[in-house]
């Protein structure tokens, strides 16, 4: 049987999976938050991938007192930030690729991000990919955020399949322990951090980049 007689839907991560929009935030929050007097390194910024705006305040304001200006800091980076995506966003290595064979195989695709709906719209459409995918699932969207597997459950609730019949692709350690709680089959491709082996020993497949994955469709 081949491994890909049973898969009837795949559900894709966007930021750090799909497009490069992690790496250009990290310098940013740093720069911003140094004009305020405080340092954030990177063990501090990797506790935010994957994760909701509620999942990021929390990893970021956990590690200075009750005056740390989330908020203010926030808020210049989010302005920062959406000033350097509009000079454009770049796909991960063999994105095109893959969706195009996907789509051929005619299975329907999904997303589940835990960027807020109005700025994934808009990545996904600055980016020319957003008509690959049959639905698409928003952090502000569920009420508990990755790791938690909201998202994806209602993501595979939208496609029409079970979990166990889903896919999913994934970069961040909360987005794999959230498959793996929702029943979907996980696939890692790694973007900035390596998740923790007990977090590695429950990903179903693992490649470099999404191109390597065409082989499950095959």
């Amino acid at each position: 049987m081949k491994e890909n007689e049973t898969i009837k839907a795949v559900i894709f991560d966007m930021d750090g999976l799909m497009l490069d929009t992690e790496r250009p935030l990290f310098p940013i929050w740093k720069n911003v938050a140094e004009t305020y007097g405080y340092k954030l390194d990177d063990k501090i910024l990797i506790k935010t991938l994957g994760t909701n705006e509620e999942g990021t305040r929390k990893a970021i304001t956990e590690n200075f007192s009750s005056d740390f200006p989330y908020d203010k800091i926030r808020s210049d980076v989010s302005r920062l930030y959406r000033e350097e995506l509009d000079k454009g966003i770049a796909h991960k290595e063999g994105l095109l690729a893959l969706l195009t064979h996907i789509k051929l195989c005619e299975i329907p695709m999904g997303v589940a991000t835990s960027t807020r709906r109005e700025s994934a719209l808009n990545k996904l459409s600055k980016t020319g990919i957003i008509d690959y995918f049959k639905i698409i699932v928003a952090g502000n969207e569920v009420k508990n955020g990755k790791p938690a597997p909201d998202i994806f459950l209602k993501a595979a609730e939208l496609l029409g399949q079970l979990p166990s019949l889903c896919m999913g692709f994934e970069d961040s350690s909360p987005g794999l322990q959230g498959l793996y709680s929702a029943g979907i089959r996980s696939i890692f491709i790694k973007d900035i951090a390596e998740p923790p082996p007990e977090v590695l020993t429950k990903v179903w497949k693992r490649y470099s980049n999404l191109a390597e994955a065409i082989e499950l469709f095959k």
